[in-house]
């Protein structure tokens, strides 16, 4: 089955509907689809095996991953934000592809691999001007890949993650309601197209009958504008994002965001003082934090409105707590924590995340990474308590061993920020000749307060966790790293401590 059977179902359904928002311009579900489909003919002609994307968020990103699937050839958004010479390398990994977006930057470093090249306005514009051929067209049996995204990569060569048409419709199928939206609702996508949030994004919403108004270029002030203009009811931030957001609506509490039903998150650890404020100020609004992987095709596990309710009112601190786990895992899915050797581990015991389900690709270009009975090994670290929620300790290869000891950084994190002059934080492992391997820490002093003394922030440690998890080495930072997913980089922070 093709991933645009889900496009086809909403036009059927609605084809007079607004289904995008872009730089002021609407699309209902009719339009879409008779834009795929005549992408599907551009992509025939130019015999590319692959559907690349260049650019922002606009119609031109929906119109490809749909023609894509038509036309039975991988969707390859790439990372606009990458230098010239990595860029470069992902477009000869793809040749010959049918690129969407920059016409000057390919031309200038992918020029002879082959590539037919549009721009975003001219594609969208050919796109819906070329009618198919023929009405009985046989489009693509959705048999194979779907989607191929380029992780990022740090210490080596990013690797072509593969996302079929079964793992996708495993996860739209398992979790959304076909027509299920009124056709006031609306979400924001601001997301990069080149991310697995947004693609899941725009098919959530399409398989839904939910109007997408998107956002290409991020800013609070503009996130704000849209909701109050667009009557936005959902959203998905990343915390770096709704930070920012939270401080523009400070400074304009004037702005109507009342229409605002359902905010979900993720991409990166939530401060605690972030959701916090956020549901202070949005009180209408549900908040859902969202944890999931590019090999998953996005969630595997869900906190949801009730349980944020819940958490904030609670004077339990086990309760409380879980506002900054991940939530329970899909019904559609099994998680499971293993220790090094693939033992399934207990309740509250630190390990591996591993996964597994219909969703779960696990796969990249050329090599499964599948281990026995079809679970995927995360990466990540963390547990799952006696009450079924699960709590990320970050990446597996994150972790610090001191002297034999793991340590999750998140933890140490965790306490460094309850105190009130540290805005944020991040723990690390740094060389320890005694013991192999000391935490350190970065952290930034929160605006209007005086940097502590170091020994008082070794102090509060100390006393609420143990001696060994004492930071060894501080740094005092303006800011840390994060990606654009607001993920933070914390090889960058590990390279600075070493120094």
């Amino acid at each position: 089955m093709n991933i645009s059977l889900l496009l086809e179902m909403a036009a059927e359904a609605g084809g007079d509907r607004v289904a995008l928002v872009c730089d002021g311009k609407r699309w209902t579900y009719g339009d879409l689809l008779a834009a795929a489909r005549g992408a599907f003919e551009l992509i025939q002609e130019s015999g590319a095996e692959y559907v690349a994307l260049l650019d922002e968020s606009s119609e031109a990103s929906v119109i490809a991953l749909f023609g894509a699937a038509l036309a039975g050839v991988p969707y390859c958004p790439l990372n606009y934000r990458l230098a010239d010479e990595d860029l470069a390398a992902l477009l000869g990994r793809i040749a010959p592809a049918l690129v969407v977006g920059d016409e000057e930057r390919v031309a200038r470093i992918a020029g002879d691999q082959g590539h037919t090249v549009y721009s975003r306005e001219e594609f969208s514009l050919k796109a819906q001007e070329t009618v198919p051929a023929d009405d009985s067209r046989e489009y693509d049996m959705g048999e194979g890949v779907a989607v191929q995204l380029f992780t990022s990569g740090t210490t080596a060569a990013p690797k072509a993650a593969i996302l079929r048409h079964s793992n996708l419709l495993g996860y739209i199928l398992g979790t959304v309601e076909f027509a299920s939206a009124e056709e006031s609702d609306a979400a924001l996508v601001v997301v990069p197209p080149y991310h697995i949030a947004g693609i899941s994004a725009l098919m959530s919403s399409i398989y839904a009958g939910r109007k997408i108004v998107m956002l290409p270029a991020f800013s609070p002030e503009g996130w704000l504008a849209l909701v109050e203009a667009e009557k936005v009811t959902n959203a998905f931030v990343v915390p770096t994002m709704l930070g920012r957001i939270i401080d523009a609506f400070d400074k304009a509490p004037g702005t109507d965001v009342s229409s605002l039903r359902a905010i979900a998150y993720g991409g990166g650890k939530m401060p605690l003082e972030v959701i916090t404020r956020a549901l202070e100020r949005f009180p209408d609004a549900g908040f859902t934090n969202a944890y999931g992987l590019t090999e998953t095709s996005s969630t595997i596990a869900l906190l949801g409105p009730e349980e944020h309710r819940a958490a904030i009112a609670s004077d339990d601190p086990k309760v409380r707590a879980r506002l900054s786990s991940l939530g329970q895992p899909l019904p559609t899915v099994e998680i499971e924590i293993r220790d090094e050797d693939g033992k399934v581990l207990g309740p509250n015991e630190p390990g591996e995340i591993y996964v597994r389900g219909d969703q779960v690709s696990g796969e990249y270009k050329g090599k499964s990474a599948l281990v026995e009975g079809g679970w995927f090994p995360t990466r990540d670290a963390g547990y799952i308590d006696e009450d079924g929620y699960l709590f990320l300790s970050g990446r597996a290869d994150d972790v610090i061993v001191r002297g034999g000891e793991n340590m999750s950084p998140g933890e140490i994190e965790d306490v460094l920020l309850t105190h009130p002059a540290i805005a944020d934080a991040c723990a690390c492992a740094v060389p320890s000749v005694e013991w192999g391997e000391a935490v350190g820490a970065a952290l930034v002093i929160r605006s209007g307060h005086e940097q502590p003394d170091e020994g008082e922030l070794k102090e509060l440690v100390r006393a609420r966790l143990r001696s060994s998890r004492v930071p060894e080495k501080i740094a005092f930072v303006s800011e840390l790293p994060y990606n654009e997913m607001g993920k933070l980089l914390r090889r960058q922070v590990k390279a600075l401590l070493a120094d």
